[in-house]
């Protein structure tokens, strides 16, 4: 395993972590006499697998059901002080909700202390404020570092832009879980922002929201050899010394192998995902053109500013590269999740846009003319059946 500083945490942090929200056997808490033997079996073993690799960073949230109460019995085979333990745990309005959340998270997980305590999900302007406000959550936070029941305060987020960055520029945060992969790029300026203030970076699901890259992929798997599109996106991630590390979400023991196989490149990331990085973008070029390739977003309007709250931004954004290295399963999957996701993942696909008022919130962009045929496009492409998030499953 290889291991990177995390920011200011001054934690050495593998460059792949131990998420946990895959293993775990229900979405909703549960007593113990419900969990299944075998299904118990499997978490201890993925947790032992990660430990023995290296990857001693676990990584849990209170809104993954029963995975905080299932992790507790096996942590307690390690030495304490040899395991980074995070969890997480939502905004409330209030700091006694935050605080009694808190306190449910750690009865389950058995511990005197998180290394990384997560504000999960700043996922917009108001989930923010109820944070850093007088009284609000961070408060909670700094007597619980006080008490010695937190190391480190971070946050996690799938917001716009604007919001990551105002999170980041706050300089309340020892460090930042965000999406940044190959196939989502906008949130390059937040990880510079992070990096400049010396956070921990820690990328969420590059390998299924960036791509569902364990698939087959028949037209992404030869343009991204001698590697595999895993590997190649856990290499492109980490070819940048601001990212520290990535989320592996494990079901099993064996869905670490591929990515630690990734590791041979490690010391020559660049020089590895470099000409691959170049394939892919003269594809994308040849399919879509080099201008859209090269500024698809400027002036697109967020997704609160359309009529319907349509995320034209994500919808171009999944049509670009699903159509150009045929992600059809991604596409589909996170197209429609729109209108399901609440913040997790907000706004909605093209059916609710009034098509009377679009020219007027496009007019900002360089493609405007383009755009309606796309999202026209993209919704006959990929528009199915409803889409929940895992935890809402």
């Amino acid at each position: 395993m290889k291991y990177r500083r995390f920011g200011r945490t001054g934690i050495e942090m593998p460059v792949f972590s131990c998420g946990g929200m895959r293993y775990q056997q229900s979405w909703s808490d549960l007593p113990w006499s419900e969990v299944k033997k075998d299904g118990q079996a499997n978490l201890e073993a993925t947790i032992h697998r990660s430990v023995e690799l290296g990857i001693h960073h676990i990584e849990t949230a209170r809104g993954y059901g029963s995975s905080e109460m299932q992790l507790a019995p096996v942590l307690k085979q390690f030495s304490r002080e040899k395991l980074v333990v995070q969890t997480k745990v939502m905004p409330k309005p209030t700091a006694k909700e935050f605080l009694e959340t808190f306190e449910t998270s750690m009865r389950y997980l058995e511990l005197e202390y998180v290394d990384l305590l997560s504000i999960h999900g700043v996922n917009y302007a108001g989930h923010l404020d109820e944070t850093l406000r007088k009284g609000g959550c961070l408060e909670v936070c700094r007597q619980l570092q006080r008490e010695g029941r937190v190391r480190h305060v971070g946050f996690s987020t799938h917001a716009t832009p604007d919001v990551i960055s105002a999170a980041i520029r706050s300089d309340e945060f020892d460090y930042v879980n965000l999406h940044w992969y190959f196939v989502n790029d906008l949130n390059r300026p937040c990880i510079a922002e992070a990096a400049q203030r010396d956070m921990g970076v820690f990328i969420i699901s590059p390998n299924d929201k960036g791509g569902k890259l364990y698939l087959e992929l028949p037209k992404l798997r030869p343009l991204c050899a001698p590697l595999t599109p895993m590997q190649f996106n856990d290499l492109y991630c980490l070819a940048r010394p601001e990212v520290h590390t990535l989320s592996v979400g494990a079901a099993r023991p064996s869905d670490f192998d591929e990515h630690v196989a990734a590791l041979e490149h490690y010391d020559t990331a660049a020089a590895a995902v470099g000409p691959i990085e170049r394939r892919l973008k003269a594809e994308l070029d040849r399919v879509h053109g080099t201008e859209w390739c090269r500024r698809w977003w400027a002036g697109l309007p967020e997704y609160f500013e359309v009529p319907g709250e349509v995320n034209v931004v994500e919808i171009l954004r999944i049509w670009t590269y699903a159509k150009a290295f045929g992600l059809t399963d991604w596409a589909k999957f996170r197209y429609n999740m729109l209108g399901h996701a609440d913040h997790w993942f907000p706004g909605e696909h093209v059916a609710k846009l009034d098509w009377s008022r679009v020219d007027g919130v496009l007019k900002a962009s360089p493609f405007a003319a383009r755009i309606p045929d796309i999202l026209r496009e993209a919704h006959e492409l990929y528009f199915d059946a409803p889409v929940k998030r895992l935890s809402q499953s």
